[in-house]
């Protein structure tokens, strides 16, 4: 079990009873991701912080099949744009592996500002692995994050 006692799913099932869960209590938002009628992967909005803060955190992973193709840049771009608009979110922070270059790129794609790098930051498996930690406030969007992805081609 990892740290703090929050267990695994075991089964799909269960992680998607658990996202279920989790969104009607207003602290996550799971998004699927879907690619020509076929489940390509998903972008999660995790730890939902209301109150002043007003900010979440953004997860996201895609089959390899549909690598390189755009798809999680604007995947994630829509939920930027979903969080900033319809839940009222003013801050989207996404951290991510060093060694992780493919979502390096999507946050590059994105224009998204790097503010930090957070040694042994999450427990993934079964260590404490640092991340690079970016972010992006509603000010800072000045529209849609979608145009602001096609722009940057």
């Amino acid at each position: 079990m990892p740290p703090g006692g929050a267990e695994r799913p075991s089964s799909f099932r269960q992680l998607v009873r658990r996202l279920d869960r989790l969104a009607r209590s207003g602290m996550c938002m799971p998004f699927a991701i879907d690619v020509d009628g076929r489940f390509a992967g998903q972008v999660t909005v995790n730890n939902i912080v209301r109150g002043s803060a007003q900010f979440a955190s953004v997860g996201y992973w895609l089959d390899r099949a549909y690598a390189g193709r755009g798809v999680m840049p604007l995947a994630v771009a829509m939920v930027i744009d979903h969080c900033f608009t319809t839940a009222r979110l003013h801050r989207i922070e996404i951290a991510i592996r060093p060694e992780n270059t493919n979502s390096l790129r999507v946050v590059e794609k994105l224009g998204m500002a790097e503010y930090g790098y957070a040694p042994r930051f999450l427990h993934i498996d079964d260590a404490w692995r640092d991340h690079r930690l970016y972010a992006v406030t509603v000010e800072e969007v000045s529209g849609r994050m979608v145009d602001r992805l096609k722009e940057s081609h």
